[in-house]
Parts: structure tokens; C-alpha cells; sequence
């Protein structure tokens, strides 16, 4: 589709139940779970063991093809923690799993299909172990880590550093550095001259920036009628 038909009451329903959702499935499960939080298709995000802490005004977004999975193991033994920031973003396919640590600092991006993960998940010549070899993962602030990434075991990340898509991170990557390739290398380093938008400045009103949202989609809306959606959804034509 290349425009929403819906009209802006059922977007706005479809968003209150999905704010809904998140709050009566999701947020139990969590050991704090933030003011603001946004979660589109809340539905496919799976949370297993804890504790999970998801920060103020963080965006999830999952998909049925990619769901987004915060996983503590093994659960039973007590251990393992999952904590991410204020403002950060998770989209589609990021797994985040633990058996020791991993934090995530405030506005932090992670692309589709990031994979972050403390432990080997089996020791190498004993491989009914449950775990192996685990060391916490510490990621900084205004991290932005690429498609399809891996953060390995012991990593830190420091703040407003790049990681490339594909790339396999096993050593520390430094603040403000770009790195990419596997195993991960320093590329080049953001220029200092230049001025960071993070997140955090993005969503510093969100109240504000939530009436600039209503108003762009009211605008983009106008005129769709429930007919008109359930004609885009079952007898779609070119243009829509």
C-alpha cells in the first residue's frame, strides 16, 4: 500500500488496544517497565524469564516474521538480567538473551534481526551445559548496532559508536568509533565538529511531539472512509 486507508478513528483505536495489550500482557512480566513505551504489534514480543527493565519513551516494534524476543536463561537458576534505557528503539528480529548481564544504554537503535547474547549457550567439550562460558555485555549510550549484527560475550560499546550490518562484535568497540566487518573493526571515528541529535533529544516532549503526530495523520486521513479501507483491503488496485 502506498498510503494508510484507514480512517484516523480505527488508527487511533488500533493504537490505544495496542497500548492496551502492552500493558496488561507485557508489562507484568517486566521488572520495570517504563512511562511512554510504545510497542507496535505487541503481540509478537516475547519476554521469558527476568528480570526484563525496558526504559521510559523506548519504541518495539515486531512483525509475525520477525518477532522480538527478551530472554533470560537459564531462568531457573536466578541469574541473568536484561536492562535497556530510556528512548531507545528495537525493531524487528532483535533478540536480546542473558545469562549474566546486558545492558543497554539510553537512546540506543538496534536494526532487524540484531542478535545480542552474553554466553556461549554451551560449553564447548560439555555440551549438555546449559549455558558454557558467560560474560556481561555493556552498550552505551546512542548506540546504533545494523542489520542482522551479532553482539557476542564480554563486549563493551561505547557511547554513540556504529556497528555496521552483518558485523560480529567479540572485542570492545570505543566510543564514537564505526565499526564494521567480521570480526568487527574500527573503520573511522564520528567527527567531533559535528553536532548529535540523539533520541533523547527527539522524545525531550514527547506530550508536544504526540500532538504533532496526531495532527500529520489527521492531515494524511482526511477523506478515508471505513468503505473505502475494506476496498483497499480486499479489492487493492494499483495506486493504492
Amino acid at each position: 500500500m502506498l498510503r494508510d486507508h484507514r480512517p484516523y478513528y480505527v488508527k487511533r483505536f488500533y493504537n490505544k488496544f495496542q497500548k492496551w495489550y502492552s500493558q496488561y500482557y507485557l508489562a507484568p512480566q517486566c521488572e520495570y517497565y517504563g512511562k511512554g513505551l510504545v510497542f507496535m504489534k505487541p503481540w509478537h514480543v516475547e519476554v521469558f524469564g527476568g528480570p526484563v527493565l525496558l526504559g521510559d519513551y523506548t519504541t518495539v516494534i515486531a512483525t509475525s516474521d520477525r518477532k522480538v524476543r527478551f530472554t533470560i536463561w537459564p531462568a531457573w537458576m536466578g541469574q541473568g538480567r536484561i536492562e535497556i534505557g530510556k528512548y531507545c528503539l528495537i525493531c524487528p528480529g532483535t533478540r536480546i538473551m542473558s545469562a549474566t548481564s546486558v545492558t543497554m544504554g539510553d537512546g540506543c537503535m538496534t536494526a532487524q534481526n540484531v542478535s545480542i547474547g552474553d554466553a556461549d549457550w554451551h560449553d564447548l567439550y560439555d555440551r549438555s551445559m546449559p549455558v558454557g562460558n558467560t560474560k556481561e555485555i555493556i552498550i552505551g549510550d546512542n548506540v546504533w548496532i545494523g542489520d542482522s549484527a551479532i553482539v557476542s560475550k564480554g563486549v563493551t560499546i561505547g557511547d554513540n559508536a556504529i556497528i555496521g550490518a552483518g558485523s560480529i562484535v567479540v572485542k570492545d568497540i570505543p566510543a564514537n568509533a564505526i565499526a564494521a566487518g567480521n570480526p568487527a573493526r574500527i573503520i573511522k571515528y564520528l567527527d567531533p565538529a559535528k553536532p548529535l541529535k540523539t533520541r533523547g533529544d527527539w522524545l525531550s516532549n514527547p506530550t508536544m511531539l504526540a500532538k504533532n503526530f496526531e495532527i500529520i495523520d489527521r492531515a494524511f486521513m482526511k477523506g478515508n472512509t471505513l468503505r473505502g479501507w475494506f476496498r483497499s483491503v480486499f479489492f487493492p488496485r494499483k495506486g493504492d
